[in-house]
């Protein structure tokens, strides 16, 4: 299991790797209880809205990493990407 700093990175890199822009990491622990940070990328289509998602889930399973739930992949749009004490966002 990684630690929530780990996690980030890996999230980060696995963005990286899609080519996301304005990845912001936000430490949201002061603010709620529910989870400890949120990650929010910006994509230029709602096909790579849906790659950064689907890279994100395969780079964090492949580490061990459990994913809670993900929405908003039937738009593309917006997704959301829960992996417990960091939430994923994704926007077009």
């Amino acid at each position: 299991m990684l630690t929530p700093e780990e996690k980030i990175k890996a999230i980060v890199s696995a963005l990286e790797d899609v080519k996301a822009t304005e990845i912001t990491v936000i430490d949201t622990s002061k603010l709620s209880s529910l989870f400890d940070s949120m990650v929010i990328a910006s994509a230029n289509s709602t096909r790579q809205t849906k790659a950064l998602a689907d890279n994100v889930v395969v780079k964090l399973k492949e580490l061990g990493e459990e994913v809670y739930g993900r929405e908003g992949e039937e738009s593309g749009e917006w997704i959301l990407v829960d992996l417990g004490e960091v939430l994923v966002h994704v926007m077009q």
